[in-house]
């Protein structure tokens, strides 16, 4: 396991004590005179007290403009909102989108042939097979077959559909099945 070295690849944020100690050792160290250490001192108490001030300001700033976007109605969910649609603008205008769109329509209209020319092909495959010697003779056997069953059940003989044939095969099975009455035991005769 590889074992962590400070220093520079220390990964906690410097806090102040820290930079004003670098700054004590860095002034100590060079070679300076007492004057230019000093003029140096008053311009960095100067810069600090401008990025007090700079931060005091933008604090106020801030504070203004949520102030002036709660007078205007603005709040973080208008915002949120506008920010998607923004978003989702931008995205639409992008290149790789533009792109994406059309493969995507591209490969949807080829599809759409596809099933077309799949759904012609067999649509005349089967009707090839209907008009196949075959077929017909498969057509022929079933409704002679059909036309039997009509015949014995005690229709007609003439042909029907496969439909009136179960139809009248159920009434004929209905009408054939005996009923039985039981009567209670009460009234048996012992």
């Amino acid at each position: 396991m590889e074992t962590r070295q400070q220093g520079f690849l220390d990964s906690e944020p410097l806090r102040e004590a820290d930079e004003d100690m670098a700054s004590e050792v860095n002034l100590n160290n060079s070679i300076m005179t007492e004057e230019e250490r000093e003029e140096i001192q008053q311009e960095l108490a100067k810069l600090e007290e401008e990025i007090s001030t700079l931060k005091q300001v933008l604090s106020s700033k801030e504070k203004q403009h949520a102030e002036l976007k709660q007078k205007l109605g603005a709040t973080s969910l208008y915002e949120l909102r506008n920010n998607l649609s923004r978003g989702w603008h931008d995205m639409q205008t992008s290149t790789a989108y533009k792109k994406t769109s059309e493969t995507l329509s591209t490969a949807g209209q080829k599809t759409s042939a596809a099933f077309s020319t799949l759904g012609s092909a067999i649509t005349r495959k089967f009707g090839d097979m209907r008009n196949s010697p075959s077929f017909k003779s498969f057509e022929e056997k079933v409704e002679t077959t059909v036309s039997t069953i009509k015949t014995k059940v005690g229709g007609t003989g003439t042909a029907g559909s496969f439909e009136e044939v179960l139809s009248s095969a159920a009434n004929a099975s209905s009408q054939d099945t005996p009923t039985i009455n039981l009567t209670d035991s009460s009234e048996r005769p012992c």
